[in-house]
């Protein structure tokens, strides 16, 4: 197979939303950058597969990367996407208790939010049931800040940008190996033909790929390839009218949010993600999980009709740590990480990664300018 040789001055590898929103953010300061992405179309990986919700910041430690970049992100996606219209809608959602035990936990997550810049409103259970009466809850927690938004609109929206601004999106483009020599970057790409691409700039944002590709880059020191662990969560649909108009999550529960209630802007509920631990990438829904489902819901929802509850999708989140694990931040790893001139690496950027992905742009921005802030 004959192989070509390209230069170009940036390289994003991956098309999801921080991909994209990274691309962009370096587009419009004149660089020439070109995307990789080794499916057929844009955005398919974690990007297609999460709740669409636009998050507050709450759960995050204080000057953490995921709420500092929650928090600007949030706010930066809300007026991206009044200005563009995108598709979005700040619906609040209600964090609930049913039961005293839970409802003692509540002032801690108000205070945890409160460090993050985060208002929440306490309310008892007679408050939550006028506005949804039914709902069982003992006490819960409002935030007003929360809300959903057209993810695919939002990428395509980021895509033309990055376009118009003289990027360009290579798709069928997996970086096979990659290899790094002081400030100059070596990727190889398969596809239709064997090509070598050399960049001064490269942004691993491959999502789920990105440890892995890390794994085997050339140059790039051990303690820069970290090991990833996967947690699928699956959603369920439910058909027909139901009784709600803003979001419910119950506590969160290790590893996530707990099964959730999320709505879509047609209003169409969806249940989910639960946690489960993977060996490999899998998107299998496996229907009998909608018994669990079923009984997690009815603590808060006794009105749920099971029947109407039906196999949506699954989504794998990108873990740092294992089943055990504490909290771990998202990485973001440039050169003061790894002492690679121009090589930035994204590791673990699960949720809030959608809210956040005009934040990770700027710190990627900054990061290769020298004036980060991390």
């Amino acid at each position: 197979m004959s192989e070509e040789r390209f230069s170009v001055q940036t390289v994003v590898i991956g098309a999801g939303v921080v991909g994209l929103a990274i691309a962009r953010q370096l587009a419009l300061t004149g660089r020439e950058v070109l995307v990789l992405e080794s499916a057929s179309r844009f955005g398919e990986g974690i990007s297609s597969r999460n709740s669409e919700v636009i998050h507050a910041g709450i759960y995050y430690p204080q000057g953490s990367l995921k709420a500092r970049c929650c928090v600007r992100g949030r706010e930066l996606l809300y007026d991206y996407c009044t200005s563009r219209k995108v598709g979005h809608r700040k619906c609040g959602k209600w964090i609930i208790a049913t039961n005293l035990a839970q409802a003692d936990r509540l002032a801690g997550i108000q205070a945890q939010a409160a460090g993050n810049g985060v208002e929440l409103q306490l309310r008892d259970g007679r408050d939550i049931t006028r506005q949804l009466s039914a709902i069982n809850a003992r006490a819960g927690l409002w935030s007003p800040e929360t809300g959903i938004i057209d993810s695919h609109g939002l990428m395509l929206s980021l895509l033309g940008e990055l376009e118009d601004a003289g990027g360009q999106l290579v798709l069928n483009s997996p970086v096979l190996a990659a290899e790094s020599d002081g400030g100059k970057h070596t990727l190889t790409l398969g596809g239709s033909q064997r090509v070598k691409l050399e960049a001064s700039e490269v942004i691993n944002a491959a999502g789920l790929g990105a440890p892995r590709l890390a794994q085997q880059w050339q140059g790039l020191p051990a303690t820069a390839r970290p090991e990833q662990w996967l947690a699928r969560g699956v959603y369920f649909s439910y058909s027909g009218k139901h009784p709600f108009n803003t979001l419910i999550y119950p506590l969160p529960e290790p590893g996530g949010l707990g099964v959730h209630l999320t709505l879509d802007l047609a209003n169409q509920a969806r249940f989910g993600p639960d946690v489960e631990w993977i060996s490999e990438e899998d998107y299998t829904v496996n229907p009998d999980r909608v018994h669990a489902f079923a009984e997690g819901i009815r603590q808060w929802w006794p009105g749920l009709d099971a029947d109407r509850l039906q196999p949506a999708y699954a989504g794998i989140r990108p873990k740092l740590t294992g089943p055990d694990g504490d909290f771990f931040d998202f990485r973001i790893d440039g050169p003061a990480q790894h002492g690679l001139p121009g090589l930035v690496n994204l590791f673990g950027i699960e949720s809030p990664g959608l809210t956040s992905c005009l934040a990770i742009a700027e710190e990627v921005k900054l990061l290769l300018d020298g004036k980060s802030r991390m």
